[in-house]
């Protein structure tokens, strides 16, 4: 359950005020679609708090993990000399690749 109870309600100066927080410029007609929007998310908000969920068990992750997730472990790669001899201006002694600059 929430630790408070939200409005389900909306003013135009609320919906007005919280505009002007995001830096957004809303017309009269954006004030009463949003405000009757933000009242109906928030309303369904408070259906869904007042599920029963006594027996479901905490959850980090509503992401299943899949067959193709597998567990990283160490494989053969590429040569780093092989590697580094394609490379236009690269480090040798350092591993690196030298790269020009994209951001000025």
């Amino acid at each position: 359950m929430l630790a408070f109870s939200m409005p389900a309600d909306f003013s135009r100066d609320q919906i007005a005020a919280i505009a002007a927080l995001a830096h957004l410029e809303l017309d009269p007609s954006e004030l009463d679609l949003f405000a009757r929007q933000l009242g109906d998310i928030l309303a369904y908000a408070e259906v869904v708090q007042q599920i029963d969920t006594t027996g479901v068990p905490p959850t980090a992750s509503v992401v299943v993990q899949h067959a193709v997730d597998r567990a990283d472990e160490v494989r053969p790669s590429l040569d780093r000399d092989e590697v580094l001899a394609g490379a236009p201006d690269a480090a040798r002694d350092a591993g690196f690749f030298k790269v020009p600059r994209v951001i000025g």
